[in-house]
């Protein structure tokens, strides 16, 4: 992990590999932006004109380097575009700083430590900005090599130049100022746990299977203080979890149902979240055509953001009990898997007749909604990269927020703008549900094809505890980055969701959502 120290220095004084600077698209042209002031002087205040000369235009996340000018301590200079100029009077978007803090990282790997001088007001962005810079230096390489940067004839295979920057120095901040401390704290957890959900997702499925997840979970629970609960086959058949067990009966490896909690002695409010964990999905019988199975280690992302969020939760003590559902199980074809027209006994009772078994994550979702329902929260959460439906709706970076209050609705698409995630808000139209009867079930895992991804949540909605207001984030776009990297989003895994949940949990804490 990234080291994160919070300096008085100017960008002039820091001894570091570089310093980073931000640059802004003006109405004039390039603008130096606040924090830069020490370095445009250095270069005898034409800073802007000597970028402009590179072909910096102030553009989002460009970034640009040039040698150190006489005075400063630091022999680069990285300018990176934090976009449109702000008003005179405005400061610059969070989100922008992120985004630039996080291409900057990026841009320095191999780098022993960065002075960052971006523009730092308040703790508000000097956390964006350190966020921003941990997340962006991130690097999966477990599987490189043998995993610790040795290949198998002993030489090194991921030597200095391709190691993530060791690290970011926040210039211009206030160590000792409460505010500033906290923000440095919280982003260094945040950072932390976004990453280990990243690292989980880039992991092979040959790695990662139920039983290797539950196993994480319950290493993290003893290093932070966590109560968890790991229910096996056996325990599943038992307590009558049709659903993961029908979607898991094809595989070598069977399902688990997870839970883990985070308590606090002066809790008022309790948040139960509920994650997707499909540590593969092959489609079962109903296989996914060519080209479309190389990327389903990441269909368990959406219990990875539960499980990084919850811990999370415990690293920062906040009020609140936050408890995490994973619901995990590998789905495969075998002579041993639900087959289409199967009927399946969940466990709230209800029977599903499963039209299509690559509608699985409705399915595990159920078992785990029930449960969670039964210790009546005050709210329920569920992640998952549910339905290609809502890729085609929203596209890749953007996720959908349904749930059975408007208002909730509401509150989670703002927390999640507010934290830097784009979301939309999509309804539940009732009209949809008529697609899901069944003539041998309660109800069908399919219904209409158009709208499918509101169908899925109106699926999910029969299975919450009556009275709870429940909300379901289907993350199927932003959950996996398969293009180049860009701020501070990696190629891979990106621990989507993650930063909304936390949010989410601090406000609940706060008393906030009511």
């Amino acid at each position: 992990m990234t080291a994160l120290t919070l300096s008085t220095s100017s960008a002039a004084t820091v001894r570091a590999d570089a310093v980073v600077v931000g640059v802004a698209k003006g109405a004039k042209g390039v603008v130096v932006a606040p924090g830069a002031e020490a370095v445009d002087k250095a270069f005898g205040g034409k800073l802007a004109a000597v970028l402009e000369t590179l072909g910096a235009s102030g553009a989002e996340g460009e970034v640009t380097k040039l040698p150190a000018a006489d005075g400063l301590k630091a022999p680069v200079v990285l300018a990176v575009g934090l976009g449109e100029a702000p008003g005179k009077d405005d400061a610059y978007d969070n989100e922008a700083l992120r985004r630039a803090a996080g291409s900057a990282a990026r841009a320095l790997t191999g780098s022993k430590k960065a002075g960052f001088a971006l523009p730092v007001e308040d703790a508000e962005a000097a956390a964006a900005v350190s966020e921003g810079a941990l997340l962006g230096a991130y690097s999966y390489i477990a599987h490189r090599g043998n995993g610790n940067g040795q290949n198998a004839k002993g030489a090194k295979k991921n030597d200095a130049k391709s190691a993530p920057l060791a690290e970011v120095a926040l210039l211009g901040t206030k160590p000792r100022d409460k505010e500033f401390k906290a923000a440095a704290e919280r982003s260094q957890a945040l950072a932390a746990e976004i990453n280990r959900a990243r690292d989980l997702i880039n992991m092979p499925p040959n790695d990662l299977d139920p039983k290797a997840f539950a196993a994480e979970a319950q290493a993290a629970a003893k290093e932070f203080g966590l109560k968890v609960e790991v229910l096996d086959e056996k325990a599943l058949k038992k307590g009558g979890y049709g659903g993961l067990l029908g979607v898991g009966q094809g595989a070598a490896t069977p399902p688990r149902l997870v839970r883990i909690a985070h308590t606090h002695a002066k809790a008022t409010k309790t948040l139960a979240l509920v994650g997707k964990g499909i540590t593969y999905d092959s489609g079962g019988i109903s296989l996914k055509p060519a080209g479309h199975n190389e990327t389903m280690k990441c269909d368990m992302s959406g219990a990875a953001a539960v499980f990084a969020a919850v811990v999370t939760a415990a690293r920062l003590g906040l009020e609140v009990n936050v408890t995490g559902w994973l619901a995990l199980a590998e789905n495969m074809p075998s002579g041993s898997a639900t087959r289409p027209g199967d009927v399946l006994t969940m466990y709230s009772g209800k029977t599903v007749e499963v039209l299509n078994t690559d509608a699985e994550g409705r399915l595990v979702l159920a078992d785990a909604l029930t449960r969670a329902s039964e210790e009546t929260p005050d709210a329920i959460v569920d992640v998952a990269t549910l339905t290609g439906a809502m890729v085609l709706a929203l596209g890749n970076r953007t996720f959908g927020i349904m749930a059975n209050d408007d208002a909730f609705r509401t509150s989670v698409h703002e927390i999640a703008e507010e934290v830097g995630e784009q979301s939309w808000p999509m309804p539940m139209p009732s009209e949809l549900r008529k697609g899901m009867d069944s003539p041998v079930a309660d109800i069908a895992n399919m219904g209409e094809r158009m709208g499918g991804g509101l169908v899925a949540g109106l699926f999910l909605k029969e299975f919450i505890g009556e009275g709870i207001t429940w909300a379901h984030l289907d993350i199927a776009g932003p959950a996996f980055h398969e293009g180049a990297p860009w701020g501070y989003t990696p190629k891979g895994g990106t621990g989507s969701a993650v930063r909304t949940l936390v949010r989410l949990a601090e406000r609940t804490a706060a008393g906030d959502l009511g």
